[in-house]
């Protein structure tokens, strides 16, 4: 749906391992989250989330990071790592 394909990964003493769906679905759902700066994202698998151009990375894995540290990291804090599939900031001919 989206052009980007992005990769998230929640990172912990024991390495990483693809973000739960049911996290980047709450996160994704506007209407619990309230924050529209990231409508244009959708969660397509387990750590797997297409994005628009609109969408800064940086700023969102900010943002994803308060959000499930608070919804799910039961009292620590949740770090993630988010990698584009495809080179940041190219746009499809056209």
């Amino acid at each position: 749906m989206f052009a980007r394909k992005i990769t998230v990964e929640v990172l912990d003493a024991d390495g990483s391992r693809p973000c739960p769906l049911p996290w980047l679905d709450s996160y994704c759902m506007r209407s619990f989250t309230g924050r529209s700066a990231f409508d244009d994202t959708l969660p397509t698998a387990p750590g797997q989330l297409e994005a628009g151009f609109r969408v800064q990375l940086d700023p969102l894995r900010l943002d994803m990071e308060d959000w499930m540290t608070r919804k799910f990291g039961g009292g620590e804090r949740v770090r993630l790592r988010l990698t584009p599939q495809s080179p940041e900031g190219q746009r499809p001919a056209g």
